[in-house]
């Protein structure tokens, strides 16, 4: 059975108690769990890989961006990638993921 998992990473730098970061970080994990429940829906038949994680998080222009962070078929990429794409998401470019402090 592949496991799915989809994690919205925070911004721990922000202060926590501004309604607005409170909001935005309520508001992505939100969409964590939107993104988690269609992937496990539409890969409740997938016996080629165990686990899918993926990384939501906020750019500097408040854009949502993912990332997976394991190894997948590419055809699991792809539809990861189209279903992000029509959410609006965009390909998380660079490996800053660690810069949290």
């Amino acid at each position: 059975m592949t496991t799915i998992t989809v994690l919205a990473i925070i911004d721990f730098e922000a202060r926590p108690k501004a309604p607005l970061t409170r909001m935005m970080n309520e508001r992505l994990e939100g969409f964590a769990a939107d993104l988690q429940a269609f992937l496990d829906k539409e890969l409740q038949d997938v016996k080629d890989m165990e686990d899918l994680v993926i990384y939501l998080s906020y750019n500097s222009n408040y854009t949502i961006r993912w990332m997976i962070v394991n190894d997948v078929p590419a055809a699991i990429t792809s539809l990861v990638s189209n279903k992000c794409a029509k959410l609006g998401y965009i390909a998380w470019k660079g490996v800053d993921l660690y810069k949290f402090k």
